[in-house]
Order: structure tokens, then C-alpha cells, then sequence
């Protein structure tokens, strides 16, 4: 594949006269952490049901990688292929990806929940050779599903399978003790062909909560410069024990599960899947320090500690991103979990970009998104294209070391300037401090009879109603007003809720009776992707469809 990637070289020589890009690889700082301490627990696997628990070694992941990586060249495999990974959190995901640094190989970690309409795109885009699947997972078989697509995919050589039984197994394929004399020859050619730090290492599609996924390209340098400032704001280190029940197939998953963890020379503990009751035990057994994930997995944690009376006495910090943390939510999570819950914005484009200070007090991670990691700007800019002043909503551009290379193949949509400002798509307003709020997507603007209702704020406030557990509102088609509010709440456990009881409740808040939702929706669930965010543009599209079925 040749990747245009060509937003390295506009920044490349500021950024690294800077210090931002540092020019390490992912295989670097995993092999300064094997010459440390080659014996010392690197990643603990814990699988939802059986909860059996497999811990490896940096030298048992750097054997079973070299062996992988033999594996990957029997498959014809060279620098620069694209290789599709859909594996949940895991000891095989680690190796796979080890294995594809050592030669040069592009990772694509692809989301577990992803069917043949997303995969089918993302495949024939990266004219990917190798897909490696779990055999099953949550029930569904994943091998049928890919054996499946392949006529459509003619770049598509192999498919290598998690727990498979078959030839195409990934213990076959990619573990065989057999493949021990081949691993001299791969060790030679990863010699030769292995990343650089301004090379394409990482193609990552975003995530869908908009609609059709762009193919995102990172470098090692773009991502550890993101992750060096992260730890430096949270003053994590090789003494935290990070928690990743996030999918490593998503870039929180994968930026602060993977990757951060070898920057730190710290252990990580990964689940497959999310369980809550599980993630407060790995708490209190495993002495987690730091974990990251979005709200709803916090609102999750937070409510199985009160229930189990689990020991979170060690989580020190919990950095909430994705959706806006509700003031309710903090305060309920901080006095459950006794740990310091950070707030943070960020793209699969940029990593984390704003995180609060673990110094700021509570009322911060409420009310703001925090200020820019070090080698990052902001700003929020007017219809005009001029910067805003404080306290006023624009849209937010973010300029820095973090920015992603490019989107694969479509360069027309990299949205950034000749000064390297990126559009983000955001809606933001900045304090005179310099910290942000998040005030929703551009697309999520609910604009009724020519007002603007500030969507993210009645979010906030109906999330302090005790029967809500979940909440999305957006925009419905009228005929007089353009738009209006429709709420969608996901009700907590035995809890009732009505239209009668939110706007109760509203009036109780004193807010604007133009901004309230004038209709109200009750689900079980709503549409979200793995990472907890929700997709609105599926609310949206469902209530579009009703509207024009109803002038049909």
C-alpha cells in the first residue's frame, strides 16, 4: 500500500526541533521495557464467564511476537501491507501487533461489533491481504461472517481465526512451535524493514457516530507525542497498574491500553468484554491504578463498587471522554470509587487533546473538557473563520504534534489549513484560562424557529434526574419551526419516567422553556458505539424516516 500521508512533512521539522516527535516506535519502547525487565508481568488477560487469568512476561510476548511474526511472512506478508485485526481485548491482539511492528506491517485494529456493511468498505479500502477474526464472540461466529465477504474482497488472502479448529487457525498460523526455526529469517527482515517513526504504523477508521467511517493514519510520532504529554498532565509512571476494558480496537483502547502502557514500562490488564461487576473485582485484586473510558462505563463501575463493596482504595485516577461527564455522575463516581475523575476531549485523529489537571477541582471535569496537552492548541473560531472571544461557542480547530497524517485515499477530506489547523467538527466555547466545553457535533446543532438550543447543557441537567440513566436529544424534522427537541432516555433499573415528570423536573431547574424537549422517547438501549458514545445520527435518521413516512 502506498499511504498519502501528507501531513508529515508541513510540521515534520518544527516537531521534532521542538522535542514533540522524538522518533520512537512502538517496538522501541517495547524493547527498552524487554532489556529492563524481560521477566516482569507485562499484560494480565481476563476473560468475561470463566474469568481464567493469563499473565505473560515482556520475553514470553517478545517470543510468541517473533513467532507470529514467522507466521505473518509464510502468509506472504511484507512492509507496508495492511493487516485487519478484529480480536477483543487479548494476549493474541498484543502478540498480532507486536508481530506486525517487527516487520513494517500497518496494523488496523477494526471494532468487534463491526458487520459486512462496515467491514466490507473498510476491507476492500485497505486492500487488506490478512483479516484475523475470533472464531466467536458474544455468540455471533465471526469466521462464517468473513469466509462470507470474501468473494467481494479480491485483496483478501487469508483469514486467520481466534480459537478456530481449522488450518486457518491463529494458533496454526501464527503460533506453530514449528515456525521457531523460521524466526532467524524474520528477525533479518525486520532488520531491514521495520517502521520508522514517521512511517504510516496505524490505519484506524473513525468510529461511526456520524456516518460513513474515514480510514485515520497515524505515526509513532504522532501518537507518542500525545501519550508522553498525557502521562507527563496525569504524573503517571512505571509504579500504575493500567486497566483497559475499553476495545483495543478503538484509539482509547488501543492509544492508552497498548501503547501507553510500554511508554510507562507499566503492566496492563485487559478484559475481553465488559462486565462491570468483573472491572470492580480487577480493581481491588489486580491494584489498578488508571483506567479510561467513557461515561457510561464509569456510571457502570461506579454502581457495581456500591453494590459489591469492593476495595478501589488504589484507583487513583479515572480520565472520562467521548460524551460530557454529568455534575451527578462525578460526584457519585469520586465518592464510590475514591479516585479522581479527569475530564478529556479528543478524536481518533488526535488522541486525547484536553485533559483537566489532576490538581483542578471537581467542578472542572463538570463544567469543562480541560485545556491543551503540551505540543497542542485550540481554537474556537467564529462563522467568520476569526477566533472567538471567551465564552463564546464556535467551531473548534486543534493545531500540534497529535494531529493524524491523513485520511487514506481521500486527502480532500483532511479538513486542515496551511497553517495545520484541523476542523474538527466540534462545537466549543473557551474560558480566558484556556480550558474548554464541548458543546456538541456541528451536525448536532438543534436549531428551533431560529434559536439554538444548547443540547449539551439540558443533557446535563437531565442526567441529575435520579430515574435517568442514559439520555440523548436530537433533532426532529417540523414543518413550522425547521426542528425540534426530542429526548431519548434510557431509564435506570426499576425507575419510571414520563414527559409529565421531565418537564416537572426542568421547570424545577429554571430553565428556558424554549430549550426543553418536546417529545420524549423511552428506550431499553440505545444506539452506542463499543466505546460508549452514542450515535445520534441513527436517532436522527430514525425520526427523519418517521416524519417522511407521516407526509407519504
Amino acid at each position: 500500500m502506498k499511504f498519502d500521508a501528507v501531513l508529515v512533512a508541513p510540521r515534520r521539522a518544527r516537531m521534532e526541533a521542538a522535542g514533540l516527535w522524538q522518533g520512537k516506535t512502538p517496538l522501541d519502547h517495547f524493547e527498552a521495557c524487554l532489556a529492563e525487565k524481560p521477566d516482569a508481568t507485562a499484560l494480565v488477560g481476563i476473560r468475561v464467564g470463566t474469568e481464567a487469568r493469563a499473565a505473560f512476561t515482556y520475553a514470553e510476548l517478545d517470543r510468541l511476537s517473533w513467532r507470529a511474526a514467522a507466521g505473518l511472512l509464510r502468509l506472504g506478508l511484507k512492509r507496508d501491507d495492511i493487516l485487519a485485526c478484529q480480536l477483543p481485548n487479548s494476549w493474541e491482539f498484543l502478540v498480532l501487533y507486536l508481530a506486525c511492528c517487527k516487520l513494517g506491517i500497518v496494523f488496523n485494529p477494526v471494532m468487534p461489533i463491526f458487520r459486512e456493511r462496515e467491514l466490507r468498505f473498510m476491507l476492500r479500502h485497505g486492500e487488506v491481504p490478512v483479516f484475523v477474526v475470533p472464531k466467536t464472540l458474544r455468540n455471533f461466529d465471526h469466521e462464517v461472517m468473513a469466509d462470507a465477504m470474501r468473494p467481494d474482497l479480491p485483496d483478501l488472502r487469508h483469514v486467520v481465526v481466534a480459537g478456530g479448529e481449522g488450518s486457518n487457525s491463529f494458533e496454526r498460523v501464527l503460533l506453530d512451535p514449528a515456525l521457531e526455526a523460521e524466526v532467524a529469517d524474520a528477525r533479518a527482515r525486520s532488520a531491514r524493514d521495520r517502521s520508522g517513526a514517521n512511517d504510516v504504523c496505524q490505519l484506524i477508521y473513525t468510529s461511526g457516530t456520524t456516518g460513513e467511517p474515514k480510514g485515520v493514519m497515524h505515526t509513532a510520532n504522532t501518537m507518542f507525542a500525545n501519550l508522553a504529554a498525557y502521562a507527563e498532565r496525569l504524573r503517571l509512571g512505571a509504579s500504575d497498574i493500567v486497566l483497559m476494558a475499553s476495545p483495543m480496537a478503538h484509539q482509547t483502547g488501543f492509544m492508552y491500553g497498548v501503547l501507553l502502557p510500554f511508554l510507562l514500562h507499566a503492566p496492563l490488564v485487559v478484559t475481553d468484554m465488559w462486565d462491570k461487576a468483573l472491572a470492580a473485582r480487577l480493581v481491588a485484586c489486580e491494584r489498578i491504578t488508571f483506567t479510561m473510558a467513557s461515561t457510561p462505563f464509569l456510571i457502570d463501575l461506579a454502581a457495581a463498587v456500591e453494590d459489591e463493596r469492593t476495595d478501589c482504595s488504589s484507583l487513583r485516577i479515572f480520565l472520562c471522554a467521548g460524551t460530557a461527564i454529568p455534575g451527578p455522575v462525578v460526584e457519585r463516581a469520586e465518592k464510590a470509587l475514591g479516585a479522581k475523575v479527569i475530564s478529556a476531549w479528543g478524536m481518533t485523529e488526535n488522541g486525547a487533546v484536553s485533559l483537566v489537571s489532576p490538581d483542578d477541582p471537581p467542578e472542572r471535569s463538570v463544567n469543562t473538557d480541560g485545556f491543551a496537552l503540551e505540543g497542542m492548541e485550540l481554537q474556537v473560531r467564529g462563522g467568520d473563520g476569526t477566533p472567538q472571544e471567551p465564552g463564546i461557542e464556535g467551531e473548534l480547530h486543534v493545531r500540534g504534534c497529535s494531529n493524524f497524517v491523513g485520511y487514506l485515499k481521500r486527502p480532500q477530506w483532511n479538513a486542515t489549513d496551511a497553517d495545520g489547523w484541523f476542523h474538527t467538527g466540534d462545537l466549543a466555547r473557551m474560558d480566558d484560562r484556556g480550558y474548554i466545553r464541548i458543546c456538541g457535533r456541528s451536525k448536532d446543532v438543534i436549531i428551533r424557529g431560529a434559536e439554538n438550543i444548547p443540547v449539551v447543557e439540558v443533557e446535563a441537567l437531565l442526567y441529575g434526574h435520579p430515574a435517568v440513566q442514559q439520555i440523548a436529544i436530537v433533532a426532529y424534522p417540523d414543518d413550522r419551526l425547521g426542528e425540534r427537541a426530542c429526548a431519548f432516555v434510557v431509564p435506570r433499573q426499576g425507575a419510571t419516567f414520563d414527559f409529565a415528570e421531565m418537564v416537572r423536573f426542568l421547570d424545577a431547574q429554571k430553565l428556558a422553556r424554549q430549550f426543553y424537549p418536546e417529545r420524549l422517547e423511552i428506550r431499553d438501549v440505545l444506539p452506542s458505539t463499543a466505546s460508549g458514545k452514542i450515535q445520534k445520527f441513527v436517532l436522527r435518521q430514525q425520526l427523519r424516516e418517521e416524519y417522511e413516512q407521516a407526509r407519504a
